[in-house]
């Protein structure tokens, strides 16, 4: 997750929240606006809403190669387990 810069300049900032023994309940954004005092600190890692959208695009059409490595490795672990 990245933290993600909106149009208007408030960022969404990935965040987890996990029980008291550590198992993860689920993600969300925490929104951090420009007069927030943490607000330069999160600024130089955002990406943009569209750069975003276009890391998941290219992760979807480039991932081809990971992906058979994958379905190798998945279909070598079915076979141990006979």
């Amino acid at each position: 997750m990245y933290v993600i810069r909106l149009a208007d300049g408030t960022l969404r900032i990935p965040r987890s929240l996990t029980s008291g023994d550590g198992r993860l309940i689920g993600n969300a954004y925490l929104e951090v606006a420009p007069s927030d005092p943490d607000y330069e600190r999160w600024l130089a890692e955002s990406i943009t809403e569209e750069q975003d959208a276009e890391r998941r695009r290219r992760w979807r059409e480039e991932n081809d190669d990971l992906e058979r490595e994958f379905l190798a490795f998945k279909e070598s672990q079915a076979g141990s387990d006979r």
